[in-house]
């Protein structure tokens, strides 16, 4: 899963985004509106959490141009304004939801999983093939019942590939939705996750390389 986080506070947004990581979730950071909004011109989001006070371009103006764009993007607005009237505004320029500020770790991430599941296509909490399970809210992998030992980028690989239910997944698509900005397109970050996924998933293996294409389960 792949998400942006807005937020002009940089100690909070450096904070979420390291707990999001360590979480399974692939993360960029900008810190204004117009940042922001370059970066979704290029990134295939999964969710933005987004704050509604921002400089150089207000939350509120990042929101409409992200839902009038459409795609699969789900929007997370953050204020620390806690009116109903507040909520009201932000609910109706297309977010899909919305939490005050101070909030509590464990429910903005309960928050960006459940929007990232309504995305399309939509992904069910929990992802299987064969003897080989995926629960993405507990991140938790089984295989014939036993629990496997999985990094987080690990986990977010696998997600990805069993979510495409028997479909290729290509390198691209994978260092795009399991990796963030700092990643190098040109290193092979991803061989070398794949390589280490499949060693831990054991016998016979599941995972499949596709000559000129990608992998897939």
């Amino acid at each position: 899963m792949r998400v942006l986080i807005v937020e002009d506070h940089r100690e909070l947004a450096d904070t979420v985004a390291t707990g999001l990581r360590q979480d399974g979730m692939a993360v960029d950071l900008a810190y204004d509106g117009a940042d922001a909004l370059d970066l979704a011109l290029v990134h295939d989001y999964d969710v933005v959490v987004l704050d509604r006070d921002l400089p150089r371009l207000h939350g509120d103006e990042v929101c409409r141009v992200l839902v009038g764009r459409g795609g699969r993007c789900r929007v997370l607005m953050l204020t620390a304004a806690t009116t109903i009237e507040d909520r009201v505004d932000g609910l109706s320029l297309g977010a899909d939801d919305y939490l005050p500020k101070p909030f509590a770790f464990a429910e903005l991430i309960a928050r960006i999983r459940a929007l990232a599941r309504r995305a399309q296509p939509a992904v069910p909490p929990v992802l299987s093939r064969g003897d080989l399970t995926l629960d993405c809210a507990q991140r938790v992998a089984r295989r014939d019942g036993r629990r496997l030992d999985l990094s987080p980028k690990e986990l977010a690989v696998l997600e990805l590939l069993l979510g495409a239910q028997g479909g290729v997944v290509s390198a691209e698509q994978l260092l795009e939705r399991a990796w963030d900005q700092a990643a190098d397109p040109f290193t092979n970050t991803v061989k070398v996750t794949v390589s280490r996924l499949r060693r831990k998933l054991g016998d016979p293996p599941v995972i499949e390389t596709v000559p000129h294409a990608g992998y897939r389960i």
